[in-house]
């Protein structure tokens, strides 16, 4: 049967829910672009047409892979055997693919398809590894910093948009674009939280609202100056306890596997690998 690719976003959830169903931790991607589109549409993610596709062995069998891409961001790919990212990469064959990201094994294999035409000058270049966490027993840290968790309101919008916008530049996430409205998005639903000292913001986090019973933390940050004194931890802490209370049954982060401070500051709060992602450019 192979891939059928829409963007239709009703179709791609009743198709692919099952699958996305059976592992939502390793779907937490596709499952919160493909909400955040029926929510609120692709503007909200800041692209014009967000993409999905939902792969079958046989027409009669069941969606055993999905993946979602948010133009101009790569192609994300679910968990999947290799003969489906294979296959997905001649389905996406004449359209604009600079990258892919996902799961390791079918990330590669995709890769390895998509350059194969082009000879020995074919070329791919893995450029982040990501691992994703899940929370077990929260630990919270034994010291706690100066100050108090509240939830982001209104007014707390435009740093909130200024601190992700750096937070993207920095881990090197994507174009450069306004996130305003994905701040405000998070305020709407109650979950952005930051950390205030001294009667001023000092680090905020963020999840993701709770769906298929998961829910993703991201971003956390903390401007430079403000580092090093237990706020990303404290406010981490505080968001993964709402992300629970949210109805979250589990609860999620991506760490960049290069920044030991950060993995280790997860694994400190209970979070334990399940996956590693990758993100791969062309050329």
């Amino acid at each position: 049967m192979g891939w059928q690719l829409t963007t239709n976003v009703a179709e791609f959830r009743r198709e692919a829910g099952p699958c996305l169903a059976a592992d939502p931790a390793r779907h937490t991607v596709p499952l919160t672009v493909a909400e955040t589109v029926r929510s609120h549409g692709p503007r909200a993610l800041g692209t014009m047409d967000a993409r999905f596709g939902f792969w079958r062995r046989t027409a009669a069998g069941p969606v055993e892979a999905v993946y979602v891409q948010t133009p101009p961001r790569d192609p994300l790919l679910g968990p999947m055997p290799q003969v489906a990212a294979r296959q997905l990469a001649e389905a996406l064959r004449g359209t604009r693919v600079e990258g892919v990201k996902g799961d390791e094994e079918p990330v590669r294999a995709f890769a390895e398809a998509w350059t194969a035409p082009a000879g020995p000058d074919g070329s791919w270049t893995l450029t982040r590894r990501s691992r994703l966490f899940r929370l077990g027993a929260l630990v919270p840290p034994r010291t706690a910093p100066e100050g108090a968790a509240r939830r982001a309101t209104a007014a707390d919008v435009p740093l909130a948009a200024a601190w992700m916008s750096a937070f993207a530049a920095e881990a090197g996430l994507g174009p450069a674009t306004d996130h305003t409205a994905n701040a405000e998005r998070r305020v709407a639903h109650g979950g952005l939280y930051v950390w205030e000292s001294g009667g001023r913001p000092v680090s905020m986090a963020a999840h993701s609202a709770p769906v298929g019973g998961q829910s993703r933390v991201a971003p956390v940050y903390t401007p430079p100056g403000l580092r090093g004194r237990g706020y990303a931890g404290a406010v981490t802490a505080a968001v993964s306890r709402a992300a629970q209370d949210a109805g979250a049954g589990q609860v999620l982060l991506f760490a960049d596997v290069a920044n030991p401070t950060s993995t280790g500051l997860y694994r400190r709060l209970g979070y334990r690998p399940i996956a590693d992602h990758v993100d791969v450019a062309f050329g």
